[in-house]
């Protein structure tokens, strides 16, 4: 173990592997209701694009990548929170097109919670935010 601390301090991004950054984008953005926070061209010639998006009001920010190499789409996963449980459950159901849990789960010692999977497979647990 190191004797200096460290200088880290939050989690800015992350990142998930998608098929298709448009299909991914309007998924996020007109399904999930999430804000588009960058979306670059880099490279030579502006071939590669750096796409970011978050829920309204997070700090933290989920990358939308291209699979580099042999990568395959999907497989990532992350957790967000919501006040509401039980209500963003049913928005979502309302809004329609997404593979989510039938219902939130309840489980001894964790906090309520469904998951739900984006078009590529990437999974995300919408979890009841802790209260301070």
């Amino acid at each position: 173990m190191s004797d200096q601390q460290t200088t880290l301090s939050n989690i800015g991004v992350v990142m998930f592997t998608v098929a298709d950054q448009d299909a991914a984008l309007a998924f996020y953005t007109g399904k999930l209701g999430f804000e588009v926070r960058g979306d670059t061209r880099f490279g030579e010639n502006g071939e590669h694009r750096w796409l970011e998006v978050a829920p309204p009001g997070s700090t933290a920010r989920l990358a939308l990548n291209p699979p580099m190499g042999a990568e395959a789409p999907g497989g990532g996963s992350i957790g967000v929170e919501t006040p509401d449980v039980r209500g963003e459950h049913a928005r979502l159901s309302a809004v329609g097109g997404i593979d989510l849990d039938p219902e939130p789960m309840v489980a001894p010692g964790v906090p309520l919670l469904f998951m739900l999977r984006d078009p590529d497979g990437n999974h995300i647990a919408v979890v009841d935010a802790p209260t301070a």
